[in-house]
C-alpha cells in the first residue's frame, strides 16, 4: 500500500490518531493537556509514533525524519516534566504548552512531506521532499504554530491573572 511496510502502516495509523486527538484537545481546551482524555491519547500516540519512526528507513539510513523523532521525544519529555512538576517554576504551564504544541508541528512536517511525495499514486503532488513547494508549506506551518502559541500563551496569562 503506497510503498509502506507493515511498520509504516502502523506508524501512519497511530500518527493519524495522534493528529485527530490533538485537534480534539486543541478544540476542547485550547491546548494539549495530559489532564484530559484527548490530550493523554495525543501524547501516548505521539510517543508511539516517534518510537516507531526509528524503525522506518524508506529513504536510507538515519536521516531528518529520525532527527524529528528525537526532537519529538525531547519535547514530550520536557512538556511532561513541566506538566507534572514545578521544575520550571511559574513558567511550567508555558513550557508545557510550547513543548506539546511543537510536537504537533513535528507530526505535520513528515505527514505533509510523505503525503505530497506519494499521493496521488503515480503522479505525486511534488517530486521530492526538497521541492520548493514543500518549503513554503513548512513556512506556513511554522507561522500557524507561532499564531497558535501566541493565542495559547495569551490565554494562560489571562487565566493566571484571575
Amino acid at each position: 500500500m503506497l510503498g509502506l511496510t507493515t511498520i509504516g502502516v502502523f506508524h501512519t495509523a497511530i500518527g493519524l490518531a495522534a493528529l485527530a486527538s490533538g485537534v480534539i484537545a486543541l478544540a476542547q481546551d485550547g491546548q494539549i493537556s495530559p489532564r484530559r482524555r484527548a490530550g493523554r491519547i495525543y501524547l501516548v500516540a505521539t510517543l508511539v509514533t516517534a518510537l516507531t519512526g526509528f524503525g522506518i528507513f524508506q529513504h536510507g539510513g538515519f536521516g531528518p525524519p529520525h532527527v524529528l523523532s528525537v526532537l519529538t521525544l525531547v519535547a514530550l519529555a520536557v512538556g511532561t516534566v513541566a506538566a507534572m512538576s514545578s521544575a520550571f517554576g511559574r513558567a511550567s504551564p508555558y513550557v508545557q504548552v510550547v513543548s506539546y504544541s511543537i510536537t504537533f508541528l513535528f507530526h505535520l512536517i513528515p505527514g505533509v512531506t510523505e503525503t505530497s511525495t506519494r499521493l496521488p499514486p503515480g503522479a505525486p503532488l511534488v517530486a521530492s521532499a526538497e521541492a520548493p513547494e514543500l518549503q513554503a508549506v513548512y513556512a506556513l506551518l511554522f507561522v500557524l504554530l507561532a499564531i497558535g502559541l501566541t493565542l495559547q500563551i495569551r490565554r494562560l496569562r489571562a487565566s493566571a491573572r484571575r
